[in-house]
């Protein structure tokens, strides 16, 4: 009997998937907990469905990444904050700051979590990475100043 896994099965397959079982093993098992449903012209259509709206996502996510990377490669964006009389920063400039700048100065929307930068402790200009997508990432730079 082919079946389509609504869920993962150890030993068996990964949800989504059409797998062929006994007729056994899918009515007394599979069924009553929920696992699969049988692979009827309907199921298979919305499998169908399922996938190229998947397919459809992922590229779409990947056409905004990169209109992003061609909006922000090598731009430098200002960071305002504050510092003692020997230039050392009171505190340090965060991808949360760096985060926000970004937002109010090229209206991109980014993600702290995908900026990585180091420590910055001092004005100057420190280059940092975005990483947009799994296949796109920028290079910027951060200025810190009054």
């Amino acid at each position: 009997m082919d079946v389509i896994l609504m869920q993962d099965v150890k030993s068996l397959g990964k949800k989504g998937q059409k797998v062929t079982v006994s007729d056994g093993y899918a009515r007394n098992f599979l069924m009553p907990k929920g696992l699969a449903k049988t692979a009827d012209a309907q199921a298979l259509n919305e499998l169908k469905n399922r996938e190229a709206s998947a397919l459809f996502r992922k590229a779409e996510e990947l056409r905004i990444a990169k209109e992003n990377k061609e909006k922000l490669e090598g731009k430098t964006v200002r960071v305002s904050a504050k510092a003692g009389a020997s230039g050392k920063l009171f505190g340090a400039v965060t991808s949360k700051e760096i985060a926000a700048a970004l937002e109010a100065q090229f209206g991109a929307q980014i993600d702290k979590r995908k900026i990585s930068v180091e420590d910055i402790k001092a004005f100057g200009t420190y280059p940092f990475d975005i990483k947009l997508h799994a296949e796109v990432s920028v290079s910027m730079f951060v200025f810190v100043g009054e």
